[in-house]
């Protein structure tokens, strides 16, 4: 059971395509995710919410925090204090989700939208972007959220394959250190500091350095040479849009000494013809995706712009020379800690209030 009983405030005043507001619960709420899905919940306000607990460890259990649904206690985690809630988000490590995440939703559980990866390549558990797949989430109470890298080049990328088919991505990504969470901008910012006083910044996090630096290794390598963060874009890809396993997506992934928002230069080779004014008609009509090409006026996609931002950031559009008239290539920045995580998490909550997959569990 729960340490204590959370407070429970109304948010009224906003639609709902149900007739119950639901009680939300997020684990992990003080962590770089997890502030943001709750920020994401406050300034959307498209999911009704009658009820916002947040669960932490020991050690934040009975601190409070200032929401736009009043003040709320910090309750330490339990699978039953969570099954209470209508949707839970796990703004944890795989490990924590592994063991909790299923226990959590079996039954008359909560729905549970996971930032993890634990389960994202589990067959029988939807891995969702709501733009590309929503329709997924009707299949389970257990839903994956992409990785960041993913979300972000899948925005731009499933609008053009729609357009013109694939035969084949290329892609290079440019990685912001909160990529690793708050303790990896906190590296980045307390080892420039130090750079800049003379000294010698240190790493904890990040296998070097990371000011002045860049860092062509995310995530441990694998027996073929990838690091498994390059794996992760092939596999989720190929997952998110129902492309055929054997569609080659490769990707080489660096970390850049940058606070947020990651960055990808994406090649996509089509099977039909490709026009770049009709890509740019796609891109500019495409949900969740912000059209910034105005290469004359010096116009493109960039960290400084799209951080804080819900959209994605697509530019540089061009025909690609290697792949000639079957060729895009172009440009993405997008806040990771948002559609590569936080809003993604959101959204999907609020595609399954849309679609009647989350229900609430009592009349508020």
């Amino acid at each position: 059971s729960a340490a204590f009983a959370p407070l429970s405030v109304t948010a009224g005043g906003r639609p709902s395509l149900t007739s119950l507001d639901y009680s939300v619960g997020i684990v992990g709420a003080t962590g770089a995710v997890g502030k943001e899905i709750r920020q994401c919940l406050e300034t959307r306000d498209k999911l009704p919410v009658d009820q916002l607990r947040i669960f932490g460890s020991s050690r934040s259990a009975g601190s409070t925090v200032d929401t736009k649904y009043g003040k709320v206690e910090v309750e330490l985690f339990s699978e039953d204090a969570a099954r209470e809630c209508d949707v839970v988000f796990l703004a944890v490590d795989g490990d924590f989700a592994l063991k909790h995440a299923k226990n959590i939703c079996e039954g008359d559980g909560a729905v549970v939208i996971d930032n993890s990866s634990a389960f994202r390549y589990e067959k029988d558990v939807p891995l969702v972007v709501p733009e590309i797949n929503g329709k997924e989430t009707k299949k389970s109470k257990l839903i994956a959220n992409p990785n960041c890298t993913t979300a972000i080049g899948l925005m731009a990328l499933w609008p053009l394959i729609k357009k013109f088919g694939v035969k084949r991505v290329i892609m290079s990504t440019y990685q912001a250190s909160s990529g690793a969470g708050q303790p990896g901008m906190d590296e980045l910012k307390e080892g420039t500091k130090a750079y800049l006083e003379g000294k010698e910044p240190t790493n904890d996090i990040f296998a070097y350095p990371l000011p002045f630096n860049v860092i062509p290794q995310i995530d441990k390598f694998q027996e073929n040479g990838y690091t498994k963060e390059e794996m992760k874009v092939t596999w989720e890809t190929r997952k998110i849009c129902d492309l055929p396993e054997d569609t080659p997506i490769s990707c080489s992934a660096v970390r850049i000494p940058t606070i947020r928002a990651h960055s990808e230069v994406i090649i996509l080779e089509t099977t039909d013809k490709v026009d770049v004014q009709a890509a740019r008609e796609v891109l500019a009509e495409a949900p969740g995706v912000k059209l910034v090409d105005d290469p004359d006026n010096l116009k493109y996609p960039m960290p400084l712009t799209a951080t804080g931002q819900y959209d994605v950031e697509v530019g540089r559009i061009r025909k690609s020379i290697a792949f000639g008239d079957n060729g895009l290539e172009f440009f993405v920045s997008g806040d990771q800690l948002l559609r590569g995580a936080a809003l993604n998490a959101v959204l999907v909550a609020e595609e399954m209030d849309s679609n009647g997959s989350l229900k609430a569990k009592q009349v508020a």
